[in-house]
C-alpha cells in the first residue's frame, strides 16, 4: 500500500498522536453541538490555534452521522504548486499522527474522468489545505474512505461535473477547504469576510481568490448547490484576531453548511 505521509504534522496541527486527539476533542466540545443532513460543509485550513474553533462548528455537524457516511469528496485549495485544473493523487491513503485514511480507489476513478482532472502526486506532497482536515474527520467518524482533489485554476463547471459524478447519496459528504480574507487589518478584514459571506448564502460562483483562497473550489460547490436545490448556511465567521494572533494583518475564517 502507498501512504501519501504527513506534511504539516507538529507545524499546522499537534504531530503527537495523544496531544493531537485531545486537542481535536478540545475543539470540537467548545463547538455548539448540532444535527443536520448537511450535503456539504465550508471549513478553514490554517493552525489549529487559528482556525480551529472555526473549523469544529463545521465537523460537529457530522457527529450524528458517523455511522452514515462512508465517502468523503475533500476540495481544497492548491498552495504549494501552480495548478491548471483539479489533481488526484495515486496513492492508497493519507496519513496523519491519528492513522491512515483509505483512498476511495472508485470515487478518484470517477473523478478523473471529468474534464480538467489529472493525477499529480506532486500537487499533494506539501499541501496542507487537505491534510488539516483529515483529524477532524477521523474523530468525528467511523469507517470512510477519501477522494481528495487539490483544485488550481478551474471553471465553476468542471468542478461542477466532478462533484456531480461524486454527488451519491447520505453516504456521501464534501468537503470545501478555504480560508476568506488575508492580511487585512481587523476591521476592514470583519468587513470584507461579512460580504464574502453574505455572497457566500446567496450562492453566488464568481468569488475571487482576495475573498476566499478556495475560490475556485467554493465557486463549483455553489454552482452545484444552485442546481441540486441546496440552501447556504453560516455557522460562524471569525480570523485571526480573534484566536491567535494580533490584530494588524489578520486572516479570516468562515464555518458554513449546505442542506
Amino acid at each position: 500500500m502507498t501512504t501519501r505521509p504527513a506534511a504539516v504534522a507538529g507545524m499546522f496541527y499537534p504531530s503527537d498522536r495523544a496531544a493531537l486527539a485531545r486537542t481535536v476533542l478540545d475543539l470540537l466540545a467548545a463547538a455548539p453541538a448540532g444535527d443536520s443532513d448537511a450535503k456539504a460543509i465550508i471549513a478553514p485550513h490554517a493552525g489549529y490555534p487559528y482556525s480551529g474553533p472555526t473549523a469544529a462548528h463545521a465537523y460537529r455537524l457530522l457527529e450524528s452521522r458517523r455511522e452514515r457516511i462512508r465517502r468523503v469528496v475533500l476540495l481544497g485549495p492548491a498552495h504549494r504548486v501552480y495548478l491548471q485544473g483539479m489533481a488526484l493523487p495515486s496513492v492508497d491513503a493519507f496519513a496523519t499522527p491519528l492513522g491512515a485514511v483509505p483512498i476511495d480507489a472508485e470515487g478518484v476513478e470517477l473523478a478523473l474522468a471529468q474534464p480538467g482532472t489529472q493525477i499529480s502526486d506532486e500537487a499533494h506532497a506539501a499541501e496542507h489545505s487537505l491534510e488539516v482536515h483529515l483529524p477532524f474527520l477521523q474523530t468525528v467518524l467511523d469507517d470512510f474512505a477519501l477522494v481528495p482533489i487539490v483544485v488550481g485554476v478551474s471553471p465553476a463547471h468542471d468542478v461542477q461535473a466532478v462533484l456531480d459524478a461524486l454527488w451519491g447519496g447520505d453516504e456521501t459528504v464534501i468537503i470545501v477547504s478555504s480560508d476568506l480574507s488575508h492580511f487585512h487589518a481587523y476591521a476592514d478584514a470583519r468587513d470584507i469576510d461579512a460580504r464574502t459571506t453574505a455572497r457566500i448564502e446567496s450562492r453566488e460562483t464568481t468569488l475571487q481568490g482576495e475573498e476566499a483562497c478556495g475560490a475556485y473550489a467554493l465557486n463549483g460547490l455553489l454552482l452545484a448547490a444552485q442546481a441540486h436545490g441546496l440552501r447556504v448556511r453560516t455557522l460562524d465567521v471569525r480570523n485571526s484576531g480573534d484566536t491567535a494572533g494580533d490584530r494588524q494583518r489578520v486572516v479570516g475564517y468562515g464555518a458554513y453548511a449546505l442542506a
